[in-house]
């Protein structure tokens, strides 16, 4: 099987829309700027969503469905929100169509079918929730209010990108009520904290904890919080996000309940969401020229069995054995897939599942057979070592929890070569044109400051991080007094 993928540093764009596609991840469709996951890439999608949804159970949230459309008038109720996502709405005015008189066989919009009101196809729910809650809460016994839902929304990008960054994506939205600020507060930063465990334990991916400046905040909240990943051509990719509302949504739809007091308040809001945008970041963080390296956490097949054989009695004995393989991974909750197919020989098979990223591949031949050995591939270093098959099934689940450790570690010793701390203007410059990466600089606070950065370098404040040290300091721009650094980058 030929790969032939573009490798990442004669052009990192082209290796990445190449191996998503070479990969059996997903496909540009018919639709302008929308894709199909296929269904690899959609097992991906549901082991990482498998993992969340539990997360979010294990948090006191309930899983619920609000409509796909928002009527213009519900959209338009938070001004803010309706400002920031006005130019990717796409709007639905019409509900039929009819026979074209002027071209036989062709349809046409029915001028008689336009609806009363314009319905925006949801770019994020916080209108349609927050309109349904207003009935949902009365009393502070009817809080807080825990609902996630798992959906599809529709940002009208112009360029588009299989998963970074698409027409339609799939993710969840979080949506929570609270009866105090500190309760929402506090439910904004865990949700954060939860999306940094998932990214970092469950996708070996690192990130960074912090918060938005007022400029990349999220339209309508009073706070975001995020998380920022580093990529392998030192870019950076937001993969997370969590908004402390304050009272704007609850003001916006008159979301009240009556306190222990027996006093009407505003309930304080917050959402937090995370999509397949996740899915081009494992991409990223992880892969090599070869193909997908996926930690085995994520990895819908993570041990593949392949057989080396001539005659069919050799592959009747081989298969005996892998199958017995089979179940014993299966016992143990690894997911394994014995590759019988007679109609690819060995070497197919190898570069197949190398491109596909499984994190083991065991090789057995007659020969293996008399010497009681596998040969044991790892995708992640791409080394191959002999190993007895006593004890092979407890060998490769060890091997399995090392590889998703090593991967973060691999991924964790980038982003530290990557990160830099500059105190003048023209060092941080160099190091956006030459090293790329994290910059570390500090910043006087202003928009202006940061608007001006983004002109002459193109890199963006992607942080202000929870654990950064608060230290007096000049902006690297204007000199002007600053409390602390801020994390820049150039980003997807």
């Amino acid at each position: 099987m030929s790969k032939n993928l573009t490798t990442r540093s004669e052009d990192y764009s082209a290796w990445y829309n190449e191996l998503v596609v070479k990969a059996d991840l997903a496909e540009n469709s018919g639709v302008r700027g929308c894709m199909v996951i296929k269904p690899y890439g959609y097992a991906i999608w549901e082991k990482m969503q498998a993992e969340l949804d539990k997360m979010f159970k294990e948090t006191g949230h309930s899983n619920a469905y609000f409509p796909l459309f928002v009527p213009k008038s519900m959209f338009e109720a938070e001004e803010k929100n309706a400002e920031g996502f006005a130019k990717e709405c796409a709007i639905v005015t019409h509900y039929r169509l009819k026979n074209d008189p002027d071209k036989p066989g062709k349809l046409m919009v029915d001028p008689n079918a336009k609806l009363e009101e314009e319905l925006i196809v949801r770019p994020t729910s916080e209108a349609i929730i927050w309109s349904t809650y207003k009935g949902w809460v009365q009393s502070y016994r009817d809080l807080p209010l825990l609902i996630n839902q798992w959906a599809n929304v529709v940002r009208w990008e112009m360029r588009t990108r299989l998963f970074l960054r698409t027409a339609e994506f799939l993710w969840q939205e979080g949506h929570t009520a609270h009866a105090t600020k500190a309760e929402a507060i506090e439910e904004s930063e865990k949700m954060m904290h939860v999306y940094a465990d998932f990214a970092e334990n469950f996708m070996a991916i690192p990130v960074v904890k912090g918060l938005k400046t007022e400029t990349e905040r999220f339209a309508g909240a009073d706070e975001t919080y995020c998380i920022e990943a580093l990529m392998q051509d030192g870019k950076a990719l937001q993969a997370g996000t969590s908004h402390f509302l304050g009272q704007n949504f609850a003001k916006a739809f008159d979301v009240k309940f009556t306190n222990q007091e027996g006093k009407q308040e505003f309930v304080w809001g917050t959402s937090w969401g995370v999509s397949t945008r996740l899915m081009g970041a494992l991409v990223m963080t992880h892969s090599d020229d070869n193909g997908l390296v996926l930690p085995p956490n994520v990895a819908p097949i993570q041990v593949v069995i392949v057989p080396i054989f001539k005659t069919d009695e050799e592959f009747d004995r081989i298969s005996e054995v892998a199958n017995g393989l089979v179940a014993q991974f299966k016992k143990l909750n690894i997911s394994v897939k014995f590759d019988n197919r007679t109609t690819q020989k060995p070497g197919f098979k190898f570069a197949e599942w190398e491109l596909k990223g499984v994190p083991v591949r065991l090789a057995v031949g007659p020969k293996d057979l008399e010497n009681g050995t596998f040969e044991v591939a790892r995708r992640d270093t791409l080394t191959k070592e002999v190993k007895p098959a006593e004890g092979i099934v407890s060998y490769i689940q060890d091997l399995l929890v090392q590889i998703q450790r090593d991967l973060f570690n691999k991924a964790v010793d980038y982003r530290a070569a990557h990160t830099t701390e500059v105190n003048s203007f023209e060092e941080f410059k160099d190091v956006l044109e030459n090293k790329t990466g994290f910059v570390s600089a500090h910043w006087d606070g202003t928009a202006e400051t940061e608007e001006k950065i983004k002109d002459l370098t193109k890199a963006t404040i992607r942080c202000i991080p929870l654990d950064r040290v608060e230290e007096a300091g000049d902006c690297v721009l204007t000199g002007a007094p600053s409390k602390g650094r801020v994390l820049f980058a150039k980003a997807y």
